[in-house]
């Protein structure tokens, strides 16, 4: 596996825990935050949650706390991003003749 494969899981892991601090202290741990950055360390957490194609059963969460705390542009710009690239995957499938749920030739 790779540094950065490695390293996106245990981000995705510690992300799935909601828990600030622990996102927070985890980041600062591999140097990619620094003590007191991000300013808004909550508001960087769930865009990130919402960025994570491994963690779409949360993108719902994330959006309702994007929006409830005035983020509702940052939301659809990440969330609305992400359904693109989806439904581009199912056309890419169809295309090849494949059923967009399972990725298997139909008959």
């Amino acid at each position: 596996m790779t540094d950065y494969a490695n390293f996106r899981q245990r981000l995705d892991a510690v992300l799935r825990t909601r828990d600030v601090k622990q996102v927070q202290d985890f980041l600062i741990a591999e140097r990619q935050w620094s003590p007191g950055q991000p300013a808004d360390p909550e508001f960087a957490m769930w865009m990130m949650i919402a960025g994570s194609a491994t963690l779409r059963d949360l993108h719902g969460r994330a959006r309702e706390w994007l929006i409830s705390h005035g983020h509702e542009a940052d939301a659809d710009a990440v969330l609305r991003k992400e359904k693109r690239q989806g439904a581009k995957q199912a056309q890419q499938g169809k295309k090849q003749g494949r059923t967009p749920e399972r990725g298997r030739k139909r008959p």
